[in-house]
């Protein structure tokens, strides 16, 4: 799996990426919390920079990884290609190239919280709300010390 930059080209298949992974795994949010986040998650989406992404065979984006900071900001993968690798492959890019060691991670989000707990993460604090004010309880996630 070869790591490339995201570009301004790519928007709206990570935005795709981004609904259809949400809809597989944040069942906690529903319909409405979902057409909330819309206009926010195109907005972001369309400003940061750099995003990190998976192509398939043709070209288009299967997973998108941001870090800042050594934060991973935001990890996302088409729900078709979940199991494969992807996810494992940006976070080991993330931590070794970036020095990411840190991420927030919807507590309800069950499957996210065992992929990062796999992959040495683990919760150093928690949050009652999202970073937009809505009460999805966030977990604070650090690197485990090798």
């Amino acid at each position: 799996m070869q790591i490339s930059q995201a570009t301004e080209a790519d928007v709206p298949r990570l935005f795709e990426v981004w609904e259809a992974s949400v809809r597989a795994t944040h069942h906690f949010l529903g319909e409405q919390g979902i057409q909330q986040l819309i206009p926010l998650v195109r907005q972001i989406l369309g400003e940061f920079s750099p995003l990190y992404c998976l192509r398939d065979e043709s070209g288009a984006v299967y997973a998108f990884m941001g870090a800042a900071e050594g934060v991973i900001e935001m990890l996302f993968v088409d729900p078709a290609r979940r199991g494969g690798g992807a996810g494992r492959t940006l976070v080991d890019f993330a931590v070794a190239q970036l020095g990411a060691t840190k991420v927030d991670v919807n507590e309800q989000n069950g499957q996210a919280c065992g992929f990062y707990e796999r992959m040495g993460f683990r919760q150093v604090g928690r949050s009652e709300r999202d970073p937009f004010g809505n009460p999805y309880p966030l977990l604070h996630l650090a690197l485990a010390a090798q």
